[in-house]
């Protein structure tokens, strides 16, 4: 019987959920659902119905897990709640500052309807998420390093785009070089979050919109500018498509460590992805633990998960016995 994912939001994570749903054997879209009027809305899957997000509700008996693709300022922090009381959900939450709440908000809920609720899934927090862990653990006498880029940051574009007076934005993650090799030589050194990372914006504006005032607020942004060194380019529409239409990303994770009875001995873990599309890779992770939220919800577990709490095998297609047998 396969997994019936429900999409709730058709924007660059919709479409690549729908990509790598698709590629999964054990796995069918059963609806698409969004706020704009349905049938504006042309999707990849001939025979899969588009929804309006007010009939949702109608879905509860028909979608095994529901895939929430919006943004993590504004969108997620309600929804995610929200269709926990309904479905088994996840996200891709990644305001890391805001986990803890948002954890306790969707455990919840999902606890209260017995459902399962995994947030905040994706490569960061996700992957370099289980990076930072499985180090930690293996190296407890070190320090942790990540660097996102160069590449652009869904989130913060997204949240870009929330300030009132701007039509599009794109913005670039971008690690500082000599940071890196700071890192690698396995000197240790301390780091300010300045330190590490630029972020470069290139903005459209409304018409009439004030462009100092949106410049301020950008850099003035908590958890998302305002730690950083941020430039901040007003551009046209034209030059944004032209220039900016491509969602490359990456990134590094290290834990540079020492062993031995004087701490003689060096080590340096370094995790890196180069993705040629970030909302395609974050959405084939997503895919991953959805078949894990199913699974659980199947056991009988209830609340909210991370990466942090889901064993790998529960990621997989294969059965424990040829995990076991070929990727052990």
């Amino acid at each position: 019987m396969s997994i019936r994912i429900g999409i709730m939001g058709y924007g660059n994570l919709g479409r690549g959920i729908e990509i790598a749903a698709k590629e999964a054997s054990d796995m069918e879209i059963a609806a698409v659902f969004t706020r704009r009027d349905p049938s504006t809305v042309k999707i990849l899957t001939e025979g899969v119905p588009v929804v309006s997000v007010n009939e949702a509700a109608d879905w509860k008996d028909r979608i095994d897990v529901m895939v929430l693709c919006g943004g993590s300022a504004t969108d997620l922090p309600v929804m995610t709640p929200q269709y926990a009381e309904m479905f088994n959900v996840i996200d891709s939450f990644d305001t890391h500052a805001r986990i803890p709440e948002h954890f306790a908000n969707v455990d919840a809920a999902a606890k209260k309807a017995g459902k399962i609720a995994v947030i905040s899934c994706g490569w960061d927090p996700g992957m370099f998420s289980l990076a930072r862990v499985y180090s930690n653990a293996i190296l407890p006498d070190g320090k942790d390093y990540t660097f996102w880029g160069k590449g652009i940051s869904q989130g913060h574009s997204d949240a870009i785009r929330r300030i009132e007076g701007v039509q599009d934005a794109k913005q670039y993650t971008i690690p500082v070089e000599s940071a890196l090799e700071a890192v690698r030589s396995g000197s240790q050194p301390e780091l300010t979050t300045r330190q590490k990372h630029l972020r470069e914006c290139f903005v459209v504006l409304k018409e009439g919109a004030d462009a100092a005032k949106v410049e301020k607020e950008i850099k003035e942004m908590p958890n998302y500018f305002a730690d950083y060194d941020t430039t901040v380019h007003f551009i046209s529409e034209e030059e944004l498509k032209k220039n900016h239409a491509e969602m490359a990303h990456g990134g590094f994770v290290f834990r540079s460590g020492r062993t031995g009875a004087n701490k003689e001995h060096s080590h340096i873990i370094e995790y890196s992805l180069k993705l040629d599309s970030n909302p395609e890779f974050t959405t084939s992770v997503i895919i991953a633990y959805a078949r894990a939220a199913y699974r659980m919800h199947q056991e009988g577990q209830t609340g909210c998960k991370t990466v942090l709490d889901i064993a790998p095998a529960y990621l997989s297609e294969l059965s424990g016995e040829e995990l076991r047998a070929h990727l052990l």
